[in-house]
C-alpha cells in the first residue's frame, strides 16, 4: 500500500482531488441560485473539463526519466491512471447530483468524464504532463462558441455540450477515449 501512497503524492492527486471537488461544489451553489435553464448541458460540461484539467496534472511524475526506467509495468498503470482518474471526476458531479440538484443525466457524465480524459491523457502523450490540460480546455472553448450542431462535423466538434444518446457525440468521446488512454499507456507523458 506504501507504492500507491507514494505513487498518488507523486502524481498530485490530493491537489487535484482538491481541484475537482471545489469546482463541482461551486457548479451545486451556482445550480441552486436557478442560474441554470433546464437542459443546459454548459454547466456540467465546464465542471467536467475543469475536472479533467485537474486530474491532468498527474498524468506525468516529478522525474520522467526515473518513470522510464522502474522496474514495472507501467502501460497497465498508466491505462488505469487515465481510467480511474475519469471515473473520479465523473463520480463527483453524480454525488453533487445525488445531492438534488439535476444538473446532468448519468450518461452524459459517463461519456464526458471519459471522453475528456482521453482528450487529457492525448495531451500528455503529445506535449506532456505539464500541458495536458490544454486539449480539454480548448475543445470545450471551441465547443461554446461552435455553430449549431447540425451537421455530423458540427456534431464531432461539439460533442462535450451534445445530449446524451447522440450517437455522434458518443462516438467521438470513445474514439478519444481509446485513443487517448492507448497513447499515454504506451508512449508514456512526454519530455
Amino acid at each position: 500500500m506504501r507504492w500507491l501512497t507514494l505513487y498518488a503524492r507523486s502524481r498530485q492527486v490530493p491537489a487535484s482531488l482538491a481541484t475537482v471537488v471545489i469546482s463541482a461544489v461551486a457548479a451545486w451553489a451556482l445550480s441552486r441560485n436557478g442560474g441554470e435553464e433546464p437542459g443546459d448541458l454548459r454547466l456540467p460540461a465546464l465542471v467536467l473539463a475543469m475536472g479533467a484539467m485537474a486530474a491532468s496534472i498527474g498524468l506525468s511524475g516529478q522525474d520522467l526519466a526515473l518513470d522510464r526506467t522502474a522496474s514495472i509495468r507501467w502501460v497497465p498503470r498508466r491505462a488505469a491512471h487515465v481510467l480511474l482518474a475519469g471515473a473520479v471526476v465523473g463520480t463527483v458531479l453524480l454525488t453533487v447530483r445525488a445531492m438534488g440538484e439535476t444538473m446532468a443525466t448519468t450518461a452524459f457524465v459517463v461519456r464526458d468524464s471519459a471522453g475528456l480524459m482521453g482528450l487529457a491523457a492525448l495531451g500528455a502523450a503529445f506535449s506532456g504532463g505539464q500541458y495536458a490540460w490544454t486539449p480539454p480546455f480548448a475543445w470545450l472553448s471551441f465547443a461554446f462558441f461552435a455553430p449549431p450542431p447540425t451537421s455530423v462535423p458540427t456534431q464531432v466538434a461539439s460533442w462535450i455540450l451534445l445530449p446524451p444518446g447522440t450517437a455522434a457525440g458518443t462516438w467521438t468521446a470513445l474514439a478519444l477515449t481509446v485513443a487517448g488512454t492507448t497513447a499515454y499507456a504506451v508512449a508514456g507523458p512526454r519530455r
